[in-house]
């Protein structure tokens, strides 16, 4: 059942009473253009579209399975979004697991919900709030001003992205989530930095450990995993497919390795630049060059190259355009700190990166 996700309680109201009729919810995102929105319901198939207490039925919808509670649209950062479908039991499996982790208290804690809602990010928070009866604060969007002064309403928990969180002030907050996007280097003792997906059903390693319940394991330098908060299957108009092997494994797509128990992830498989044989991955490269001097925003991709096969590249937003960075300045900026190879051999200058709303660098736009 479609359900247009604004970060009010009326969505809330409108999510329990779709899973007290045993329906499944499709979160839109308000935000999405009209031929993006048309595009995704019709990959998705929805029966009705709910506003508020009323339900209005749409042609050629498809059912959903006894048990299934979300239908979410992934991020869509390397191409079309799927629809990622968790069930009742996924959702309380990641909920119970995040807040054991967290300590939650519903008598002392309380969760702003501010990321968006069409995605697990946002709808990991109001989850957790609903299963184990912990006050929530709805805020239609992540202003730095609002969430800096949740913790003065007796907001202590929140998740945020990574991008929101480098310009806000969280020190009032018990615990942060952040994930979407790497997390800055310089975080609080507060900020608790997770990896996940919507096929996870959102972070299930924190700080490099995994939750309970929750198995991560290197196959060949590729991370899968296996958790009671795992998607049922992929959701499209022709039917459903499951991507776990039969053990219950999942391919992640993201490469890491785990060194002394702890998950340390490198990156998405496609984002690898391989550079004159040397490895260079996007993530560390930026966080560095996002400290250089005269850059406000920064991506590092790829480029095809005839000599080095492909060539870093950093693709900048200057903070000031009539004063940009010079390559060579950006070049001696990451060799203080990185591998030489790991330095840009070119530079490209736009006026925005292209991003999720999670924040994640929407490469193959770039």
């Amino acid at each position: 059942m479609l359900v247009p996700a604004v970060g009010t309680a009326s969505f809330v109201e409108t999510l329990e009473r779709i899973w007290d009729a045993g329906h499944a919810a499709l979160p839109l995102d308000p935000r999405l253009p009209q031929a993006a929105a048309d595009a995704l319901v019709g990959r998705l198939a929805p029966t009705h579209v709910a506003d508020g207490d009323r339900w209005e039925a749409l042609p050629d919808g498809r059912p959903v399975e006894d048990g299934d509670a979300l239908v979410v649209a992934t991020s869509g950062s390397t191409g079309q979004p799927k629809g990622v479908v968790l069930t009742h039991a996924s959702l309380h499996a990641s909920a119970v697991a995040t807040s054991a982790r967290l300590d939650v208290d519903p008598t002392t804690d309380r969760w702003l919900a501010c990321l968006p809602l069409a995605h697990v990010g946002g709808l990991g928070v109001v989850v957790r709030a609903l299963v184990t009866g912990t006050p929530v604060e709805l805020a239609r969007r992540p202003d730095p001003e609002m969430i800096a002064s949740a913790p003065e309403r007796g907001v202590t928990l929140t998740a945020l992205v990574a991008t929101v969180l480098g310009r806000t002030d969280t020190s009032g907050f018990r615990v942060v989530l952040v994930g979407g996007a790497a997390a800055p280097s310089d975080v609080g003792d507060n900020v608790v930095v997770t990896w996940g997906m919507t096929e996870t059903g959102g972070g299930i390693v924190y700080d490099g450990t995994p939750l309970e319940g929750t198995e991560v394991r290197s196959n060949d330098g590729r991370l899968e995993v296996r958790s009671p908060s795992l998607l049922r299957c992929y959701r499209d108009r022709s039917g459903d497919i499951d991507p776990r092997a039969q053990d219950g494994w999942f391919d992640t797509g993201d490469l890491g390795e785990l060194n002394a128990g702890r998950v340390v992830v490198h990156g998405r498989a496609g984002d690898l630049i391989i550079t004159g044989g040397e490895n260079v991955w996007p993530a560390p490269v930026e966080r560095v060059l996002a400290t250089c001097p005269g850059v406000a925003e920064v991506a590092v991709v790829g480029r095809p190259d005839p000599e080095w096969g492909q060539v870093v590249t950093a693709v900048v937003v200057a903070a000031d355009a009539t004063s940009p960075p010079t390559l060579d300045q950006l070049r001696s900026h990451v060799r203080a700190e990185l591998p030489a190879h790991a330095a840009p051999r070119r530079v490209e200058f736009v006026e925005a990166i292209a991003r999720t709303p999670l924040g994640k660098v929407q490469r193959a736009s770039l």
